[in-house]
């Protein structure tokens, strides 16, 4: 994609969800804004002086296109650089009939402006110095957050926490960057401007702040794109009709016969701010049925991903024997640090008591409900509050946004290659290549150092009027 921006042309969008609605916003960004509204906006029969306008304020009138009444509106004029695209900036507020709004930009087109391109508002405000390019991708994950984890993660980035780590980490090379460029100015006198020492510090914490920020991806992922709950167990345990109790809705087909779900089934429900990915898994036996044995490969693929699982066990077929089976079925996974497992005891409705030999399992954080009277729900409901607050706030800066993700793992590499070449005694200058790889990488992320095809890439996918 390639925008207009040098041109200096105005642009037009609708800034509010198309569609019918009660209100719709239309934004016009650009040196002509102000001009071409003032043109066909009239308040109380008379025309709208351009020179009256006063920035901040709504103004109630009439777009009238010669003589043709369009609707009633509210305009806000914004004037540059005190405006989100800092440039001059029109917003109006008419009626949501589609018409309205198609009618609107067709008289802007006509007065000189131009249809936006995706996300062309949200590009002139990053090449206005508006925001950083994470700070914009950010924008992005605002408008797209369903949970309150997600938006608060967009919150911190798009208010510049992220960017500050990054910037923070890339003016540090900076400043030894400029001192090795310095020695190889006065390479001929044998002069070390950098303290060796110091260098190898500073490498051994920059490695250590971006190999965390690496790591944090998992929990940035998860959190923005809901934290992945697999639902596991044996045949006829209960699993998929406590999916259909978690969500409330008769999601899953639930039957006596063993081997009833043959596949995977994913719903999304939000719990205490936090998204959830529940995955109904077909029932782990061995089988001869094909089609049940390809569900149940797809079960052990989900395991590999989720980051929580609940084990779901029949307290009414279970004896000493079966119990020892599940601790250690559960042990690799257990053992495994990126997956939190909760032992879901179901059924307890047909029981008098709790089974004895269940306190051997009592170590692995258990739940006693009856997924078909819908007891105790709650108390998974909980459990997976706090875990999702554990993975919330392993740390302050999270990445969540894979493009931030692989440039920092392509600086963290050549932060090792530079390491690697002080440690075999490499020349300075070979050394400087690797150094200024690890600054352009870090640079990529806020767009101290973009391109035009990077910057159509991230922007395209933005909705048009943003």
């Amino acid at each position: 994609m390639r925008f207009n921006i040098l041109e200096n042309d105005t642009i037009c969008a609708l800034s509010s969800p198309p569609g019918m609605g009660a209100i719709a916003i239309v934004r016009l960004s650009g040196e002509k804004s102000h001009e071409i509204v003032a043109e066909i906006f009239e308040q109380k029969n008379k025309k709208f002086l351009l020179s009256k306008i006063e920035t901040y304020k709504a103004y109630y009138g009439q777009i009238i296109d010669k003589e043709e009444f369009i609707d009633d509106v509210l305009v806000l004029f914004f004037k540059k650089p005190h405006s989100y695209t800092g440039e001059n900036v029109v917003e109006i507020n008419c009626h949501g009939s589609i018409y309205i709004q198609q009618r609107l930009l067709e008289i802007f087109i006509q007065h000189g402006a131009r249809l936006a391109e995706p996300g062309e508002f949200s590009m002139r405000a990053f090449t206005n110095g508006k925001f950083d390019l994470a700070q914009a991708e950010a924008i992005a994950d605002l408008i797209a957050s369903q949970s309150k984890a997600a938006h608060n993660l967009a919150v911190n980035q798009m208010r510049g926490g992220f960017s500050k780590k990054i910037s923070t980490l890339r003016n540090r090379l900076l400043e030894f960057a400029s001192l090795i460029e310095l020695e190889l100015d006065f390479s001929e006198e044998d002069v070390e401007f950098v303290d060796r020492n110091k260098f190898f510090q500073l490498i051994d914490n920059l490695k250590d702040e971006i190999i965390k920020l690496i790591k944090s991806f998992t929990s940035g992922n998860v959190i923005k794109n809901g934290i992945p709950v697999a639902i596991i167990g044996k045949t006829n345990v209960g699993k998929s009709t406590l999916l259909n109790a978690i969500l409330n809705e008769e999601r899953a087909l639930v039957s006596d016969i063993p081997g009833t779900t043959r596949d995977t089934i994913e719903d999304t429900i939000v719990i205490g701010g936090f998204t959830f990915r529940f995955i109904d898994t077909a029932g782990l036996r061995i089988s001869d049925d094909t089609v049940e044995n390809m569900g149940i490969e797809r079960t052990y693929d989900k395991i590999k991903q989720a980051s929580i699982l609940l084990y779901v066990c029949d307290l009414t077929s279970i004896d000493d024997v079966s119990a020892n089976e599940i601790i250690e079925e559960l042990k690799q996974y257990t053992e495994n640090q990126n997956k939190q497992v909760v032992l879901i005891g179901n059924k307890v409705d047909l029981l008098t008591k709790i089974p004895e030999y269940f306190k051997d399992l009592i170590p692995l954080e258990t739940v006693f409900i009856s997924a078909k009277r819908k007891e105790n729900i709650n108390l998974i409901s909980e459990s997976l509050q706090k875990k999702a607050q554990a993975i919330h706030h392993e740390q302050d800066t999270i990445v969540s946004n894979l493009r931030h993700y692989q440039a920092l793992e392509a600086a963290h590499e050549a932060i090792l290659a530079v390491e690697n070449g002080f440690n075999n005694n490499i020349p300075t200058d070979l050394i400087a290549i690797d150094l200024r790889q690890a600054i352009y990488h870090l640079g990529t992320i806020t767009g101290a150092i973009s391109n035009d095809e990077v910057l159509g890439s991230i922007f395209e996918k933005f909705c048009i009027g943003k």
